[in-house]
């Protein structure tokens, strides 16, 4: 599967799991690859909320995750990837 084909993939899936996603393509990133070359990438970035307390669902979230970055991992040749997941508090 193509890294564009996945990003799809993730988006649709964000959208009917979460109600939404959002996707910033073509940030610029760069890393320090194993073999100690820093690599200049290109970054997407695709994110989402959630209706529910990170806190509270946190080993069901983390579960979640570890299945999400399994799927990168065995879709596309990456070195790493990272799957993250951060409280944002919104203010009304």
């Amino acid at each position: 599967m193509a890294s564009q084909e996945l990003l799809i993939a993730f988006n649709q899936e964000f959208t009917h799991t979460f109600g939404g996603a959002t996707l910033w393509r073509g940030l610029d990133g760069s890393y320090l690859a194993q073999n100690g070359q820093t690599v200049r990438d290109r970054i997407n970035l695709l994110y989402t909320d959630t209706p529910f307390s990170l806190e509270e669902n946190a080993d069901e979230l983390r579960a979640y995750m570890a299945k999400l970055r399994q799927a990168v991992l065995e879709a596309i040749k990456e070195e790493t990837v990272l799957v993250v997941a951060l409280p944002v508090y919104h203010a009304e």
